[in-house]
C-alpha cells in the first residue's frame, strides 16, 4: 500500500495566509519583499507572485480581519519558504531587511540551503533561502544526505554584493 511515491518534478504551487489587515500584510509581502500584486477581490484578498505568475501567495482577510496572531503553540503554518534563485539574490534581500531594521528571528546554514527567518506582521513564520548546488550537499561516507542548522556567515553572504 505504501509504493505510491509523489512525481519528484511535483512542486509546492502556492501559500494562502489569514491575514488581520491585507495592506500591512501587502506592504510587508509586495513593498518590503518585492512580490507584485496580481489580483484583488476588494479590500478582502490579494494574490501576489513573483515574476508574472498568477499566484506564489494568497492573502486573505475572510476569516481574519483584526484577529490576534495564532498562538505559538499550536497546530498550524511554522513558515512559508520562499526560495531565492541565487546567493546573490539572497544577500540582496538581507540587505534590503537590514536597511529596513525589519527583525529576523535567525539566520542558519543547513548544509543543503543558507536560510533567513522573519516574521511577517501577524506572525506568520518566513523563511528566505537559496539552494546550494545540488552536488555540494553534504554526505555521509555511506552517501546519506547531512542536513543541520549551523550559523550563517551572514558577512561572507552579504559579500556576494560587492
Amino acid at each position: 500500500m505504501n509504493d505510491y511515491k509523489i512525481p519528484a518534478n511535483t512542486r509546492i504551487g502556492h501559500v494562502h495566509l489569514k491575514v488581520s489587515d491585507l495592506q500591512r500584510s501587502i506592504a510587508f509581502y509586495c513593498d518590503l519583499l518585492g512580490f507584485e500584486i496580481m489580483a484583488t477581490y476588494g479590500d478582502q484578498a490579494a494574490f501576489i507572485s513573483a515574476g508574472g505568475y498568477h499566484h506564489h501567495i494568497g492573502l486573505n482577510t475572510w476569516h481574519s480581519k483584526g484577529a490576534s496572531p495564532a498562538p505559538e503553540y499550536a497546530p498550524g503554518l511554522y513558515h512559508t519558504a520562499i526560495l531565492y534563485p541565487e546567493r546573490k539574490d539572497l544577500a540582496a534581500i538581507l540587505k534590503r531587511l537590514i536597511d529596513a531594521k525589519y527583525p529576523l528571528t535567525g539566520a542558519s546554514d543547513h548544509g543543503v540551503s543558507e536560510a533567513i527567518y522573519l516574521d511577517d506582521p501577524d506572525g506568520n513564520g518566513v523563511e528566505l533561502y537559496r539552494d546550494r548546488p545540488r552536488d555540494n550537499w553534504p554526505l555521509d561516507e555511506q552517501g546519506n544526505l547531512m542536513m543541520y542548522t549551523r550559523r550563517l556567515d551572514v558577512e561572507d553572504l552579504l559579500s556576494e554584493l560587492n
